[in-house]
């Protein structure tokens, strides 16, 4: 029995819940998500709740209907509150800056890294070394940060490149003389 699949997902004042067969699709204030549901499990949306339950006894059904169950929450999640993560630019001379939809990093190459920002994401750098991206869609939101990490991973001799807020970067001694 799934400890989250049996849990409601409530759904926030503003938003709305449309189930067509395995679409499903939430509006809130801040967008519109949709998705394509599991076959595997029955959705339905009784008393302000939305209550996920399995089809059948089989294994896939039964972790489709935690998965499912969480989807559905990021998703009256996203379009109520939003999603924030949180990077730091740490290295001598590294910094970013956003202009015309682009963040322009730059990661002690001999080149400028520009990054087009995706539709419904927005990128916010608070000082030369902080940025903030969010948006509504949980998944989107943490595609992007990947992928701007990806441009210049923590080194573990320095700790130079871009982390996350908060990420601790395993340190190593380096040479001996």
């Amino acid at each position: 029995m799934s400890r989250i699949g049996k849990l409601p997902v409530d759904i926030a004042s503003g938003v709305t819940v449309d189930l067509k067969g395995h679409d499903i699709t939430v509006k809130g204030k801040k967008g519109t998500l949709s998705s394509k549901l599991a076959p595997e499990v029955n959705v339905e949306v009784k008393d302000n709740k939305v209550w996920v339950q399995p089809k059948g006894d089989s294994k896939r059904a039964r972790a489709m209907w935690g998965m499912t169950r969480t989807v559905v929450r990021n998703m009256v999640e996203g379009v109520s509150n939003g999603y924030t993560v949180k990077m730091e630019v740490q290295g001598v001379g590294y910094r970013a800056a956003v202009a015309n939809n682009l963040l322009t990093l730059f990661l002690g190459f001999s080149h400028e890294i520009k990054y087009a920002i995706p539709e419904g994401i927005t990128i916010a750098v608070e000082k030369q070394t902080s940025i903030a991206i969010s948006g509504f869609d949980k998944q989107k939101v943490g595609q992007v940060a990947a992928q701007i990490r990806s441009l210049r991973k923590p080194e573990p001799y320095k700790g130079k490149g871009v982390r996350y807020e908060g990420e601790r970067v395993r340190m190593k001694e380096g040479k001996k003389k």
